[in-house]
């Protein structure tokens, strides 16, 4: 193997640890709104897997906890505070339209 195709490994990975995102001690539940809410987007969708560094076991109790306060209404569906929110005048003002004959 070529020297500078080993640099290039090298360099991709990433020696930095990082703590698990659910310690030992948690408990997955639905009324731990602490622990659900760092596993939601700011438009309140669920985390991927991959973005949540978790096990699929983890995955899926978290899902299943994060759906079961949805229906409980501890947690909204979705977040629609900057859904209303544009940039500008995009108002758009009806008109009559007339046929073409």
């Amino acid at each position: 193997m070529d020297k500078t195709k080993r640099l290039f490994l090298k360099s991709k990975r990433s020696f930095r640890r990082r703590l698990p995102p659910i310690q030992s001690g948690d408990r997955i539940d639905y009324r731990n709104m602490t622990l659900i809410s760092r596993f939601l987007s700011e438009q309140g969708k669920i985390l991927s897997r991959r973005v949540n560094r978790l096990t699929l076991k983890e995955q899926r109790l978290i899902t299943i906890a994060i759906k079961q306060a949805r229906i409980l209404s501890s947690l909204p569906f979705i977040n629609n505070e900057k859904q209303f929110e544009r940039s500008g005048s995009t108002t758009r003002t009806p008109g009559l339209r007339t046929r073409k004959k």
